[in-house]
């Protein structure tokens, strides 16, 4: 049975999600897929806790609310819950079950150096679905030659400092690769980097090089806490060696972040049980 005198027009639902959408905010959407009442009703709550339509019941909004930040947390994306695993008690429901979703932006691939690297990088990243923004101060890099995918947005820096931050925006979902040429463009690059606030930040280059622009941060007074975020050297050890297996690396270790994997071989669990006979 579907009651219509709960169900906002599903056209506020659609336009809430846009909002968060255009301001790079998260959200859950609720949806009650199976229940004795109101199957359809949706509630959209927003990371700030601002609410937008009801699943027809004001306990069951507020436990979906109060849940909603944990979900959140999880990076999970989608996932049907039994009411009753909400600690929600409603007689004759006991089979009633729950749609949440996460709503995001989409992801986004800031490149800093459009090298031999940062090409591959680009276009493997646009490849799995990410938006692609790459940045080089030196324009006869950034071509359509190189680059005919229009999807790949081609920036080219005056200064890296107003480039990269225009690049990130305002940082949700954006994962930042600084692979440029050397330690001063590096060192450039993650200072504007270090002024936002991206998913995810990596920066490319042996042990030293990678300790010399860190430590070139700090003492430029770089709180520690967000020199801890930065990962470098960027990407997972897979023995990586040409540009592509570099920027494979890298993509690995950033998906990883994104779905909060361990980056462990799934087949560990087997050798594990073998060793242990």
């Amino acid at each position: 049975m579907h009651d219509e005198s709960t169900q906002p027009p599903p056209k506020l639902i659609a336009e809430a999600i846009a909002r968060v959408l255009e301001k790079s905010a998260l959200a859950v959407l609720a949806t009650l897929i199976h229940a004795p009442l109101n199957v359809g009703a949706k509630l959209l709550v927003e990371e700030s806790g601002e609410r937008t339509g009801s699943l027809g019941d004001q306990a069951l909004d507020e436990r979906v609310a109060q849940y909603a930040g944990t979900f959140l947390t999880s990076r999970t994306e989608a996932r049907t819950f039994p009411l009753k695993e909400l600690s929600v008690e409603k007689e004759g429901w006991h089979e009633a079950r729950i749609l949440l979703e996460r709503i995001e932006p989409e992801p986004v691939m800031v490149i800093c150096g459009a090298g031999h690297v940062g090409a591959a990088l680009a276009h493997l990243a646009r490849f799995i679905g990410y938006r692609v923004t790459l940045i080089d101060d030196r324009a006869d890099f950034l071509t359509r030659e190189r680059f005919p995918d229009r999807e790949i947005e081609l920036l080219a820096a005056r200064n890296w400092t107003d480039a990269v931050r225009a690049g990130i925006g305002a940082g949700r979902g954006v994962s930042v690769a600084v692979v440029t040429r050397g330690h001063n463009e590096d060192e450039e690059c993650l200072r504007a980097v270090m002024s936002t606030r991206p998913d995810y930040i990596g920066l490319i280059g042996s042990k030293r090089r990678t300790n010399i622009v860190l430590e070139r941060l700090r003492e430029a007074g770089v709180d520690e806490e967000r020199l801890r975020e930065v990962r470098a050297p960027i990407g997972l050890d897979l023995g990586a060696v040409s540009p592509q297996e570099v920027a494979l690396s890298i993509l690995a270790e950033i998906v990883a972040e994104r779905r909060s994997g361990t980056g462990a071989p799934l087949s560990a669990w087997r050798r594990n049980k073998s060793s242990s006979r």
